[in-house]
């Protein structure tokens, strides 16, 4: 490598390793001049030298054909828009319409905090030794290497056919046909304004990206204004007893403590349920392990954005979800939908600002939501693209024309634009939440046992990170139970009419038709007509590198 620096280098002990790896190959193929050189961590120039795509070499730091153009703020702003999401203002309502009492709505976003730092404790431990672009991807692969290209083909399928920013497009439309007044709005339009952002975010990113990056943090630190502005406002309301709301006090939000354990609901598949729920307002605290090609210092900002994220979410979110029962009357933000922040503005700013402004205020938080989440996730396909499992790997991987991933991009739109336009608008929100914690869950167990095998297998690997131990093991196990729970009936059959257990055997049905898919690809065709899958790298003309999966005769 031509950087020097300390975070460019192997995490590989040279000394005293008891079976240090062969030596990392590099490749030495020079791109288009043309294009934009990457750019080393330290600013120099690294056009000629590229890591090769062998899995060995993942415990080298790569930098992105874009560049390391990601500061401390931005992947800050990157992690917390992403959190700070559709979740918060939307999730609390249908939460507490499962679980039934504010109390145990409290408590489990305490549990979705502890589980989310034992989750974020195995995610810097293997970003810290893999820094590279990708996340659970590159982490699986170096992992289970055996069979060959199965943790590859899972990853990829779950991130391509499940990994979408469907959710926070709705909220954007819900909230901004609310501030106009338009509660019955027809499907298509409700649809047609989620599309639209969906649109417009991957324009941005593919077209001017560097315009996106600012956008998005711009956006980023409105959204955090805005909890605090609510926040503030919950307190307001505690110091003059509610002398602002048109209602009486005895039934507006908690008045003593005693109720807040009324109507508790205890049953498993319904905590289960919402602990997806509150899973997904903590998820994203990850999201830098995605880009981490294009941060600088990425080892040392990845640790300190990360913790950094985790306090401010969890402290936030405990605030503003007291402020909700403080406010708004508890049946009212059960029967709230995703709209529970609008009753919030509405109850305590009046109808004038409470149900215009700051609901449009929440509308461009999800939109900055959907431009972080896509962002990421955009360059998480564009890795997958460069492993060689989505075909026209070489045109997806490449950052032309516009110096962006845009391939990668309308692969991450097109089951967006699906999952918006397909299922009915009523029902799709808590759904896909669902479906998109659920395997996230195996996902989650993979990456636990593979880093305690690590630890024995791979004592050569330098960690600056070390999980502890007894908190990845309550992680999986908390894990282990949420897969079981969906297969417990419940007391009560969901509102929705779908079967309870319709988003686990979606899932389940994903990653069952990943691994068919895996053995014919791999296994059945290769075998009968006579060949094997090797690998070769290549460096497109923009200096991206990719790996091509060829056939060689057996």
């Amino acid at each position: 490598m031509a950087n020097d620096g300390p975070e460019s280098q192997p995490l590989l002990q040279r000394a005293g390793s008891a079976s240090p790896p062969a030596s990392p190959t590099v490749i030495s193929k020079k791109p288009d001049t043309s294009s934009p050189s990457p750019q080393s961590e330290e600013g120099g120039s690294e056009s000629n030298f590229y890591p090769s795509r062998a899995v060995e070499d993942d415990v080298l730091p790569e930098t992105s054909a874009i560049g390391r153009t990601l500061s401390w703020q931005s992947a800050y702003i990157l992690v917390i828009s992403r959190v700070f999401g559709s979740g918060i203002f939307a999730t609390p309502g249908a939460i507490l319409r499962s679980v039934g009492s504010p109390g145990l709505s409290l408590i489990l976003w305490v549990v979705g905090a502890c589980v989310a730092a034992c989750g974020i404790a195995v995610t810097l431990e293997f970003g810290s030794m893999l820094p590279r672009s990708g996340g659970h991807k590159v982490y699986l692969e170096f992992t289970y290497r055996r069979p060959r290209f199965l943790a590859s083909t899972l990853v990829a399928v779950q991130a391509v056919v499940l990994g979408f920013a469907a959710s926070n497009c709705i909220v954007f439309s819900q909230y901004v046909l609310f501030a106009f007044g338009i509660e019955a709005a027809s499907e298509w339009l409700r649809k047609g304004l989620a599309v639209a952002l969906l649109v417009a975010v991957t324009l941005v990113h593919g077209i001017t990206p560097r315009f996106g990056v600012r956008l998005q943090d711009w956006l980023g630190w409105i959204k955090v204004g805005i909890i605090l502005c609510m926040i503030l406002s919950g307190l307001f309301v505690v110091i003059f007893r509610r002398s602002k709301l048109d209602v009486e006090p005895d039934s507006a939000g908690l008045v003593t403590g005693g109720s807040l354990w009324d109507n508790s609901n205890w049953d498993w598949g319904v905590i289960a349920t919402s602990l997806f729920k509150v899973s997904y307002s903590y998820a994203g605290l990850d999201s830098v392990t995605n880009v981490m090609n294009e941060v600088k210092e990425p080892v040392r900002t990845l640790r300190s954005v990360t913790l950094s994220a985790l306090a401010t979410a969890c402290g936030l979110y405990m605030l503003i979800n007291v402020a909700y029962f403080l406010v708004v009357p508890i049946e009212d933000i059960k029967s709230s939908g995703e709209l529970i922040a609008a009753l919030f503005f509405e109850r305590t700013f009046g109808v004038q600002v409470g149900r215009k402004v700051l609901p449009l205020a929440v509308a461009l938080s999800a939109a900055g939501n959907v431009m972080v989440v896509t962002f990421a996730q955009s360059r998480l396909k564009q890795e997958i693209a460069r492993q060689g499992f989505l075909p026209f790997s070489a045109v997806l991987s490449s950052t032309r024309p516009f110096h962006s991933p845009l391939g990668a991009l309308v692969v991450h739109f097109i089951p967006s634009f699906l999952v918006i336009v397909l299922p009915p608008s009523n029902d799709v929100y808590s759904f896909i939440l669902e479906v998109e914690g659920y395997p996230a869950q195996f996902i989650s167990i993979a990456l636990a046992a593979g880093l305690i095998w690590l630890r024995f297998k791979r004592s050569d690997l330098r960690r600056p990170f070390r999980a502890w131990i007894p908190a990845v093991l309550l992680q999986t196990s908390l894990s282990l139970a949420l897969i079981a729970a969906p297969f417990f009936p419940p007391e009560k059959k969901p509102e929705s009419g779908l079967f309870y257990a319709s988003y686990a055997i979606v899932a389940i049905s994903v990653f069952a038709l990943a691994i068919l898919y895996w053995y014919i690809w791999t296994v059945a065709i290769p075998c009968w007509r006579g060949y094997r899958l090797e690998e070769e790298t290549e460096v497109l003309k923009d200096g991206t590198s990719i790996t091509k999966l060829v056939h060689v005769s057996a």
